[in-house]
């Protein structure tokens, strides 16, 4: 099965079978990281039969609080259990997974299709370890230092707090009016989507090494290069 890369967008059907494949995946290959999951919804009267019933889940991510007065101390501890754990396999540092510290951040982080923009959108909520809500100011300090940036200059058009779709709460959202557009510009780029197909696996592969990075989840680059391998071996291009 795959996707146009022309207009950069994928349809409702598309995605499930996306998600799906990117949930096996994740598992397959990060079986030392936190899970994401299929939330299924239930299906109402006022819910067209063709529209997505779910979305994908990785919630409970723990982000230590990160400043320029714990940098040393941080990288102090990650040495010291650099030492402790040479003879065990190296995990995968594609999420900064902490347990420990009491400024413990928590993340949930929800991708929902949405049926305007025809692309997946990030929905996000940050808390402490005792339920209480971060505001954006404080979640600022956990970004990337770039996004930090961007968030400073357009902070309310860059990230927006809306109404969870199916939560029906208050949850950040990266805006996916330009999403369409990049993801384009990003298969044109690749020589291997020339026939401007892709696998619909990978287009949520695509879209999340991309997006992750504007809030530190990063896809593993074991699973870039499976998408990679699993389009070229396949008879969709060429």
């Amino acid at each position: 099965m795959a996707v146009s890369s022309l207009d950069g967008t994928i349809s409702s059907s598309d995605f499930c079978a996306a998600a799906s494949a990117f949930v096996e995946r994740w598992k397959m290959i990060n079986t030392r990281l936190p899970p994401w999951s299929w939330v299924p919804y239930p299906e109402s009267p006022w819910i067209a039969s063709n529209e997505v019933k779910g979305y994908l889940s990785l919630e409970s991510v723990c982000l230590l609080r990160f400043n320029e007065e714990k940098h040393e101390e941080a990288s102090h501890v990650e040495k010291q259990e650099s030492c402790c754990e040479e003879t065990v396999e190296p995990m995968d540092k594609a999420l900064l997974v902490q347990r420990y510290g009491h400024d413990a951040h928590y993340y949930d982080f929800h991708i929902v299709y949405s049926t305007i923009y025809r692309v997946p959108v990030l929905f996000f909520r940050a808390y402490y370890n005792d339920g209480q809500t971060l505001v954006l100011d404080d979640i600022q300090k956990d970004l990337p230092f770039i996004t930090t940036k961007v968030l400073m200059e357009t902070k309310w058009t860059f990230i927006s707090q809306e109404e969870h779709p199916y939560l029906h709460r208050p949850w950040y959202t990266l805006h996916p009016c330009g999403t369409s557009k990049w993801m384009n510009l990003l298969f044109l780029s690749d020589a291997s989507a020339a026939i401007d197909r892709v696998p619909v696996e990978r287009y949520l592969v695509s879209w999340l090494s991309v997006v992750g990075q504007v809030v530190g989840l990063k896809v593993p680059l074991e699973m870039l290069k499976h998408s990679s391998q699993m389009a070229n071996s396949s008879g969709i291009f060429g």
